[in-house]
């Protein structure tokens, strides 16, 4: 028995093939190219919507944007890669109808679109809102570091900055030592020459000199830290680990975990981004009921958490353990019963602290609480070691984030789906991002390919979900 034999390559056919014909009715290409199709791309943004009256015709945004698409679902972002599937790839060719921008046309299309790409992922949030695709009750937000193009080797804090400085003149310090010891002795071809150590000076003064030169721009800019190569980064915690990247959060509705806002950052932690990402998701859901939102203790801020109530946002957060006494096997705060009827605090041992003072610190009104009973304590060791006695702060708000706790306390399993909501799409989206790493360089820039990448997981979700033929006919 022989096996399957193709067509011979030189064969000629009596009718031209239709490029359709290799493409299935139930091929993602299909809806990127009615999805793109239907958008009013002039109104989203994008440059170049409507064709110039005079010069060479440009490619036309709609086509470089199923580019886009198609690329980052498939885990194609790099734009050289782009170009050469626009030559062998049918999909790619039935998508562009044969169009093959070269790589550069490609990257220019990104680089100029970040705001209109964006506001392209909130139109797909629409249409997935018109499918009734979210359920608008239970929101999980995360934040999650992807890694810049920046070197970590490129990135200075002041602290990096005066190690290094010193370092420097510690080194040309010790080359002065071996020029003068050269004078004193018999040459050494073991050692350097005066000249090669001389040169040796001179290139770490010229460091030295950039060096300083970053200081005083830290300085006088206020910020804590630098980097080279792509100056809006900034070296966080990933993973127990510094790494140079961004910020990336996220709100991720529970029905079918799919991204409702995203948001890319240099902020090196989570604690002031919850008000922010929750009330435009929440906006994005067009919700008129209180939503929950759960997100992990980073985030827990009772400003931020403040600001989501006064939205209609019920936040889920566990308070960090984070108490300077616990640390030092004293009694915490939570061991301290607040009445608020006699606005009082009552102690381990039963005395009443009691409201003595106030303040303003970092913008939040402090009030003070203490008692005259710790200098006869009997168990006055395991509350406090200072003379004084124990004082126990409270902020005038404090009842929200007690009010908080007792629905922490109450609802457990919300804590639990926390991180099945999350983890799906930000471990789906570094998985086609080469492990989270961003190719563009600059805030607004990271953003648009960040918003193409949440764009792509939502399109691939849907299409799981609903297919790509219902998907198209809703665009109808």
């Amino acid at each position: 028995m022989g096996y399957i034999e193709g067509e011979s390559r030189d064969q000629h056919v009596l009718f031209p093939e239709v490029i359709d014909d290799y493409i299935t009715e139930d091929n993602a290409v299909r809806f990127i190219d009615a999805f793109v199709g239907g958008l009013d791309l002039e109104k989203l943004g994008f440059q170049r919507s409507q064709p110039a009256s005079t010069g060479r015709p440009p490619y036309h945004p709609a086509d470089l944007l199923k580019l886009y698409i198609y690329g980052y679902m498939n885990r194609i972002s790099t734009t050289r890669r782009l170009e050469r599937e626009s030559h062998r790839n049918i999909e790619v060719i039935w998508l562009l109808r044969k169009l093959r921008p070269d790589f550069k046309t490609i990257a220019d299309f990104r680089r100029d679109n970040g705001k209109a790409i964006k506001q392209l992922f909130r139109e797909f949030t629409q249409l997935c809102r018109r499918l009734d695709l979210f359920g608008g009750e239970l929101l999980a937000i995360d934040g999650s570091k992807f890694k810049a193009s920046n070197s970590k080797h490129r990135n200075f804090t002041k602290k990096k900055l005066k190690r290094r400085l010193k370092d420097i003149d510690k080194k040309i310090e010790q080359y002065f030592e071996e020029l003068d010891a050269g004078d004193e002795e018999e040459a050494d071809i073991h050692k350097p020459t005066a000249a090669e150590l001389q040169e040796k000076i001179e290139r770490l003064k010229e460091r030295k000199g950039r060096y300083g030169k970053l200081k005083d721009e830290m300085e006088a800019s206020g910020e804590d830290q630098v980097s080279l190569t792509d100056p809006d980064s900034r070296s966080m915690a990933r993973d127990g680990k510094a790494v140079v990247g961004y910020n990336v959060q996220t709100a991720v509705d529970d029905k079918y975990k799919l991204i409702v806002v995203q948001e890319v950052t240099n902020a090196v932690t989570d604690v002031d981004q919850l008000s922010e990402i929750a009330i435009e998701a929440k906006e994005a859901l067009g919700v008129v009921d209180e939503v929950k939102v759960v997100a992990d203790m980073g985030y827990y801020n009772g400003e931020q958490i403040k600001a989501c109530e006064k939205e209609g946002i019920e936040p889920y957060i566990s308070k960090p353990l984070t108490s300077a006494n616990t640390k030092l096997g004293l009694f915490g705060k939570e061991k301290f019963v607040y009445d608020p009827e006699k606005d009082c605090y009552r102690c381990p041992a039963g005395e009443e602290l009691t409201y003595r003072s106030d303040s303003v610190e970092r913008g939040r009104h402090i009030r003070y609480y203490a008692t005259g009973a710790c200098g006869s304590c009997e168990i006055k060791a395991m509350c406090t070691r200072a003379k004084r006695g124990r004082r126990i702060t409270r902020w005038v708000d404090e009842h929200i984030l007690e009010r908080m706790a007792e629905r922490v306390k109450a609802n457990p399993e919300l804590m639990d789906q926390r991180k099945r909501i999350v983890e799906h799409p930000f471990g789906t989206i570094k998985f086609w991002s080469n492990q989270g790493c961003f190719v563009m360089r600059g805030l607004e820039k990271v953003r648009a390919e960040m918003s193409l990448s949440a764009l792509a997981y939502n399109i691939k979700r849907v299409i799981n979900i609903l297919g790509v033929q219902r998907m198209i006919e809703a665009l109808e």
